[in-house]
């Protein structure tokens, strides 16, 4: 099992290019699904939870023809074509492994008129029921039931459209409601649907493949309902994720970082965050520049929100900043009921946070020590790997798969910039 050391104190200096969104390249992979023409996606990052959603669609019967990039950050090519599905069940064995391979779920009723699907798994960050899907799925007509541990979903005479209006702003379920609302027969609206980047990423390769959709980036999605799509190739947005992290690790490790391949608007809530501990950021015709002296950086609170607030997969990262800035911070979870489980581990580091209930207080120290800490879900593991940057001495980040889920080569972006780290089997 590997692990990774890294020894702080180093600054950051140069350039980091970001990958393809993991988040957008599973749900856009899913959509193959509702076609049998070719889907080829480009700038897909080279991830485990990327491979996990391609050795499931390959179950189903969809080709799956991989080519690596050239060089780091360059995103690889995938070309998939389900011309005929090998069938519609998606077992426990691989659906246990990665939340979004229920996914699948929408567009196997909206193009087979049948799927089984086991509930899913992933990280132990929180409950985050299913139920908003099934719901939708039943509002556009199909029958729905639950049968040990399996979604069992049918609509013989095909899917039709409808009004759902989501109770609370669910990604997933949006993602898996738009996919299947494209082949339903009429018109759909979604009410208080997500509007994170990922859903515009996935409505656009859908146009491409001649859905008719409307409302983008909005809250309010109008699908109309084709007979059949055709054949696209759609470009992985760059990781917003990503984005985020590598920016807060220049304010945490201090230095001057370009980040190329991405945008600003993609981590708009993160600038001003970052620019009120003292960090400053600026866009180049490459990307984002990110620069922060040897000044200590300043507390501030924050609360994580749907987009476009504050990315709850980025409030580890941001814990870490806090734990060296100068003054109390509180950090309110508003997403997972159960993402605080980095803290015993930044805790085992001299970090000094308390944490009463959804809100973390977290005082900052001078300085973290290194020490040896346990990935416990991706995320967290990437704040552990931020908090080493910073630490005084070694710190050894163990079960890093977590890691190898959401970001590419890592620990060779930060080697690249100056970070004294590298990857151990042991």
């Amino acid at each position: 099992m590997d692990r990774i050391r890294i020894r702080g104190g180093a600054r950051l200096k140069g350039e980091i290019p970001i990958s393809g969104a993991k988040n957008a390249a599973l749900p856009l992979m899913a959509a193959s699904l509702l076609t049998d023409a070719p889907l080829t996606l480009t700038n897909v990052p080279k991830l485990a939870d990327v491979a996990f959603m391609a050795d499931l669609l390959r179950q189903l019967g969809v080709s799956a023809e991989w080519q690596a990039g050239a060089g780091l950050g360059d995103g690889g090519r995938y070309r998939l074509q389900a011309t005929d599905l090998a069938g519609t069940a998606a077992d426990y064995d691989i659906v246990r492994k990665m939340r979004a391979s229920f996914l699948v779920l929408g567009p196997l009723v909206a193009r087979a008129g049948h799927a089984k699907v086991s509930l899913p798994g992933g990280c132990a960050i929180g409950a985050r029921p299913v139920d908003l899907h099934l719901k939708a799925l039943e509002a556009l007509g199909a029958r729905v039931e639950l049968e040990d541990g399996y979604v069992i979903a049918s609509a013989a005479g095909g899917l039709k459209g409808a009004r759902i209006e989501f109770p609370f702003v669910s990604v997933g379920a949006t993602e898996n409601t738009l996919m299947a609302a494209t082949l339903a027969q009429g018109e759909t609206v979604l009410l208080n649907a997500a509007r994170e980047p990922e859903i515009d990423d996935l409505g656009r390769c859908l146009i491409a493949m001649g859905a008719r959709i409307s409302g983008l980036g909005t809250a309010r999605i109008l699908i109309e309902g084709v007979s059949s799509l055709h054949a696209a190739e759609h470009a992985v947005m760059p990781d917003r994720i990503e984005t985020g992290t590598f920016a807060i690790a220049t304010a945490v490790a201090g230095g001057e970082i370009e980040l190329t391949g991405t945008r600003a608007e993609l981590i708009g809530a993160v600038i001003p965050l970052l620019e009120s501990v003292g960090t400053e950021i600026a866009e180049t015709n490459r990307g984002l520049s990110i620069h922060r002296n040897g000044v200590r950086p300043v507390s501030v609170d924050v609360a994580t929100a749907p987009f476009p607030g504050f990315p709850t997969d980025l409030q580890a990262q941001f814990m870490a900043l806090m734990a060296t800035a100068n003054g109390v911070s509180h950090i309110k979870e508003t997403i997972f009921e159960n993402r605080f489980m980095h803290v015993p581990e930044l805790l085992r580091m001299g970090a000094d946070i308390r944490v009463e209930g959804d809100m973390a207080v977290v005082t900052g120290v001078e300085r973290l020590k290194g020490a040896p800490v346990m990935a416990t879900d991706l995320r967290a593991s990437v704040s552990l790997v931020l908090a080493g940057l910073a630490a005084e001495g070694e710190t050894i980040v163990n079960r890093v798969y977590h890691l190898d889920r959401g970001f590419e080569r890592l620990e060779e972006k930060f080697s690249r910039v100056g970070a004294d780290i590298e990857r151990q089997s042991v």
